[in-house]
């Protein structure tokens, strides 16, 4: 396979996966909108909640490309470029929940929002952590250290939620230690009660989606893309999936928990979604429709922030009474329907990343961290 048909694989893959993240980060309203685009409620899982993890997973496919580059640089500056790639990744997601940094009172006034109440973790200080530490295991480990880690944490997290605590939102010992470290005001408050979905102990788990990502691609790199690769990457595919279903008896798939049935039932996913990619892209040779999801995978962390900024600014800005947001998808979108305008309105969000996505691909301006 040579390295534009692999890396065309990939960006489609990338590109696929923030096209749909950024739909269910924009529904119009989410009371209406069509269940497999929104998360599991606990228990249970749903298309929507295999963009994250997805969204890891091909992080990890990248490493497999970036990380050999580092390693000829020399031990200090590898630490130095993991620790700076992982300390911007965190802060830009701190700052996009602190955005617009303000907020405007009954009388007008500008009010700075207080530090003491900002989130500290978050979807993309996840993906932050997460990329350094499976960078580090990868550095000093190697493959076999990545394969022992992913065993090790997977079996490891399940075992302390069972130990220390229960399975439900509250009683689980992530959420204990979430509160004694980041405290309430720095927590997620979207489930009506202090709970991080993106959490600290349950960070370790999240890092197999990573490394997994990281095995398959150096997979590919290695035996290339013929059909016994193809067949072997799906074949792991639909064990980790008959695993999954086997663990969900007695510690259920779930998201919010990131459950390691949750790691095997997303990794499993992905591993039979990338090899259909690839056989269509490479071995059938059918490419006319991959250029507008290339467009999303090239500037993909950009692209994902400027959605973000994006729905935060339209919640921000009022008009008569209410947000933006809430009066473009009331007097336009609804009237397609609650249900179809809900999905139009995230559609349109996300065809407005594309546009600005296509200008900076025609200008060749490439945002890398």
């Amino acid at each position: 396979m040579s390295n534009q048909q692999r890396f065309l694989s990939l960006d489609v893959f990338r590109g696929m996966d923030v096209c749909l993240m950024i739909i269910v980060n924009s529904l119009g309203s989410y009371e209406t909108a069509w269940s497999p685009l929104l998360h599991a409620e606990w228990d249970g899982f749903t298309l929507t909640d295999l963009v994250f993890p997805t969204f890891l997973f091909v992080v990890g496919n990248a490493m497999a490309f970036s990380i050999g580059k580092y390693e000829a640089l020399g031990h200090a500056e590898v630490l130095k470029k993991i620790g700076k790639r992982t300390a911007i990744i965190f802060l830009l997601g701190y700052l996009m929940y602190w955005f617009p940094f303000f907020n405007i009172n009954e009388a007008g006034e500008f009010i700075f929002r207080p530090i003491s109440h900002t989130r500290i973790l978050g979807v993309l200080q996840r993906i932050a952590l997460c990329y350094g530490i499976a960078a580090l295991i990868i550095h000093y480990w190697k493959t076999k250290g990545a394969i022992y880690f992913a065993i090790a944490a997977l079996a490891g997290y399940q075992l302390i939620l069972f130990l220390f605590g229960d399975l439900s939102m509250l009683g689980n010992v992530g959420t204990s230690i979430d509160l004694a470290i980041l405290g309430d005001n720095h927590m997620y408050h979207g489930e009506g009660v202090a709970f991080e979905p993106e959490g600290i102990l349950s960070t370790l788990p999240s890092v197999v989606n990573v490394l997994i990502g990281y095995l398959t691609a150096s997979y590919i790199k290695e035996k290339g893309n013929g059909y016994e690769t193809i067949a072997r990457l799906m074949i792991c595919g639909a064990a980790l999936l008959l695993a999954a279903q086997w663990l969900d008896l007695f510690a259920p798939i779930n998201k919010k928990l990131w459950s390691s049935a949750f790691v095997m039932q997303t990794t499993g996913l992905d591993l039979l979604i990338l090899p259909v990619i690839i056989f269509v892209i490479d071995h059938l040779g059918k490419k006319s429709w991959t250029p507008f999801f290339e467009v999303f995978g090239k500037n993909t962390l950009f692209i994902y922030l400027l959605s973000e900024v994006l729905v935060i600014s339209l919640y921000w800005i009022k008009v008569g009474g209410v947000s933006l947001y809430s009066w473009i998808f009331d007097n336009i979108f609804r009237m397609a329907g609650d249900t179809t305008g809900s999905f139009l309105f995230g559609a349109w969000i996300m065809l407005t990343c594309w546009i600005v996505g296509k200008i900076l691909d025609k200008k060749g301006i490439y945002i890398k961290v």
